[in-house]
């Protein structure tokens, strides 16, 4: 079914099962503080995947897993005692997104612990750093090691679908987590300001159907795409773009966040306006040489977005987080979409 959207943001607030209110915060690692969270904002329950996990006090050390959860804690002032070391999207080498080491440098921080994942979550490192609790509101943690990370401190999970939480789920959970709900709403609400002033240059983006798929040069018999469990078409969403039919009608059907289509049945996509995908200099080229895919509006018109499949933290910023949404990448992103859109034909 398709997550949530902005206007959603109190729904989500409701059904975490709150006890208090939120007001400052408290610094979790070796940076300073914006703000200090009340302990009158607990004791707090969050219901996810695997049940419900009570936190009875707020927390002074907090580690992450998975992808962006700490960029939820540092976009409301606390730094992360641990978190995962990035490889996607991560330009130099040191395992930090761009716009986490600006944070990080705001925030007067040094970079925390990095696990590595790697082959997977690192639990004895996770559990070296001491953590009160641990975030992983978006991430693909499963039972057993929802189980295992439980055994090290209170864990947040994902609310419902494994990679399936939207920047905005990402940033209330987590920040009801650390007895910051009422700055983690505000956070979402001027976040959504930002992409609308943003997206504003480029009227030709309203209404115009989308896709986003991770293209294979190598296999042109199959067109795959993110569903709208996905947080990645969801933010083409906020952007003011749809999604094409089939992508509504194949995310209505699955739970799962990517789906594949044979491009024998290359019809699915005759309504598709604006395409984005991961691949390089010589993908669009190879697409509209293909017999089938050169049939898809989007790619005949060369209304395609391609992000590089290597190291690029542009790609990072197609897949949102409440720190990338105001860093320049993103703006960079929002004027492909609005270049894209600008060539659709009418």
């Amino acid at each position: 079914m398709p997550r949530f959207r902005t206007a959603s943001v109190a729904a989500i607030a409701a059904a975490l099962l709150l006890t208090g209110c939120a007001t400052t915060t408290t610094p979790t690692g070796s940076g300073s503080p914006e703000s200090n969270a009340s302990a009158d904002a607990f004791p707090v329950t969050i219901t996810h995947a695997f049940g419900e996990t009570t936190l009875t006090e707020k927390p002074e050390r907090v580690a992450t897993v998975s992808w962006a959860n700490q960029e939820a804690a540092l976009a409301l002032g606390v730094v992360p005692v641990g978190m995962p070391a990035v490889t996607w999207g991560d330009d130099d080498g040191n395992g930090v997104l761009p716009w986490v080491e600006t944070k990080l440098e705001e925030l007067g921080a040094e970079t925390p612990v990095l696990f590595d994942e790697t082959e997977g979550i690192d639990f004895e490192a996770v559990a070296d750093t001491r953590p009160d609790v641990i975030l992983a509101a978006y991430s693909g943690i499963t039972q057993e090691d929802y189980e295992t990370l439980s055994k090290i401190a209170p864990v947040v999970a994902y609310p419902d679908v494994a990679w399936g939480t939207t920047w905005q789920e990402l940033t209330v959970i987590n920040g009801t987590a650390l007895g910051l709900r009422d700055e983690a709403e505000a956070l979402v609400d001027d976040l959504t300001a930002h992409i609308a002033e943003l997206v504003s240059a480029y009227p030709a983006v309203a209404g115009k159907t989308t896709l986003f798929s991770s293209f294979d040069a190598t296999d042109l018999s199959q067109l795959g795409f993110y569903s709208l469990e996905d947080p990645r078409p969801l933010f083409l969403n906020d952007l003011g773009l749809v999604p094409a039919a089939t992508v509504t009608e194949q995310s209505a059907e699955s739970s799962e966040f990517w789906i594949t289509n044979s491009t024998e049945e290359i019809e699915r996509f005759e309504d598709l306006d604006v395409l984005v995908t991961y691949g390089d200099d010589a993908t669009l080229a190879a697409m509209q040489a293909d017999p089938l895919l050169s049939r898809i509006p989007a790619v005949a018109d060369g209304a395609v977005v391609v992000l590089p499949i290597a190291n690029a933290p542009l790609s990072a910023a197609a897949n949102p987080s409440p720190l990338s949404l105001t860093d320049d990448l993103t703006a960079e992103y929002v004027s492909l979409i609005g270049e894209a859109a600008e060539k659709v034909s009418e």
